[in-house]
């Protein structure tokens, strides 16, 4: 009897082993399970953008030469008019030195000569006339004869003639005319010139860059300063296309720039480009920055959260409880009286932790959070008790497009046993 006894005890205990194993396969694997319930929901596109000037001017020479002074550095800001740089010009100031010259000898040498010829002129022919009609009184007294008279009257027309000469030169140089005109435009023309050389801006804004130094030769073709010019401040995003049925006109942002994490700010998306870039799968999208705080800069990363969607209140379940997701359909594990069941859904809005059920669910089903793949339609399943928790979402990973919604929670809750 004593022999038998420990083993006894020992058949006894691996009876109960494997009673205790068979009933736990009875009850099936055991998985984690969140309860269906409502809560308000909001949907945001997630992207990484870059602070962009409304317009960028390009500002170079339109004349070939030396740069003999900068006025301007990166940050300064400068109006229509002010003057960034000064090319050295010796011929161009050489060729307004000889227009001037030319159009002070034309008025102050030229023109006074013509008018004092003309006047001799008018004077000769005034003389001429008297004589011619002194001739002809002489020769109807037959005093003269007929040649001396002849000869006169050929003096008077040749002294016309000098006289309208000189009244037509004297005009030609007046004020006005054809010849001063055409020095003018020399004149003009060699001023302008000139004053290519003296680089000025054309708009308000803020030096981005700076190409020229003094003593660089420049071309025409060069970009010697670039200009944010002034006016909204704008996000230059580009998105996912995948993104863009989510996106609209007038749809408000929460912008982060990454240097300054802890001073949100917010946005108007208002342009969305009519393209998609190929070689990215991108589309462009524009949003302005009607409050813009003083410490964006040009060129700065910007984390871009566009509210695509919202509902105050919506049916939602965890993304790891979604299977099979094409479009807005998927499945769920539903859990019926301690079996799953494969449960076709609708889908909503989608965030980057929950996702709004349009239909396939009420409030207080149970679904599965991530069970095996070898896991069947009716099986037994079981859930381990769990302490509730809240879950709120994550932010995302900045540059990351995807959808998320806002800071509503949802608690994993354990089933009850079988």
């Amino acid at each position: 009897m004593k022999g038998r006894f420990p083993l006894v005890v020992g058949l006894c205990l691996i009876l109960a082993v494997a009673t205790g194993l068979a009933w736990q396969r009875s009850r099936g694997p055991s998985f984690r399970a969140y309860e269906v319930n409502e809560r308000p929901l909001v949907q945001t596109v997630v992207a990484t953008g870059r602070v962009a000037a409304a317009s960028r001017v390009q500002v170079g020479s339109q004349v070939t030469g030396a740069v003999w002074e900068r006025r301007v550095k990166e940050g300064d800001f400068v109006r229509p008019g002010d003057i960034l740089a000064v090319l050295r010009a010796d011929d161009l100031e050489a060729a307004v030195r000889q227009a001037r010259a030319e159009l002070e000898q034309l008025q102050e040498s030229t023109l006074p000569q013509a008018e004092a010829a003309r006047r001799e002129a008018e004077i000769a022919l005034e003389q001429a006339r008297r004589e011619a009609r002194r001739r002809r009184a002489l020769y109807q007294q037959r005093a003269i004869p007929r040649e001396e008279m002849e000869r006169a009257i050929q003096a008077e027309a040749a002294a016309a003639a000098a006289a309208e000469q000189a009244r037509l030169t004297a005009r030609s140089l007046g004020s006005g005319n054809p010849n001063e005109a055409l020095a003018r435009a020399r004149l003009a023309s060699a001023e302008a010139q000139l004053a290519k050389t003296t680089i000025r801006s054309e708009v308000a804004g803020t030096v981005l860059t700076r190409n020229a130094e003094p003593g660089d030769v420049v071309q025409p073709s060069r970009v010697l300063f670039e200009i944010a010019q002034e006016g909204s401040t704008e996000i230059l995003v580009p998105f996912d296309e995948k993104n863009l049925e989510r996106l609209a006109l007038g749809q408000t942002a929460l912008c982060i720039a990454d240097a300054f994490p802890s001073r949100p700010f917010n946005a108007t998306l208002h342009y969305i480009a009519p393209k998609v870039d190929p070689q990215r799968g991108t589309v462009d999208v524009r949003l302005t920055v009607d409050s813009p705080p003083e410490f964006l800069r040009e060129d700065m990363t910007i984390s871009v959260n566009v509210e695509s969607g919202r509902r105050d209140r919506a049916m939602v379940v965890p993304n790891d409880a979604l299977f099979s997701q094409r479009g807005d359909k998927a499945f769920v594990w539903k859990v019926i009286d301690g079996r799953a069941k494969r449960q076709p859904v609708q889908l909503g809005l989608r965030g980057l932790a929950s996702t709004e059920i349009r239909s396939g669910l009420a409030v207080g089903d149970h679904v599965l959070a991530s069970p095996a793949s070898t896991l069947t339609d009716g099986e037994r399943v079981r859930i381990e008790p769990q302490t509730d928790s809240t879950v709120t979402d994550s932010p995302g990973n900045a540059g990351e497009d995807d959808t998320r919604k806002n800071s509503a929670s949802r608690r994993e809750l354990p089933l009850p046993l079988d």
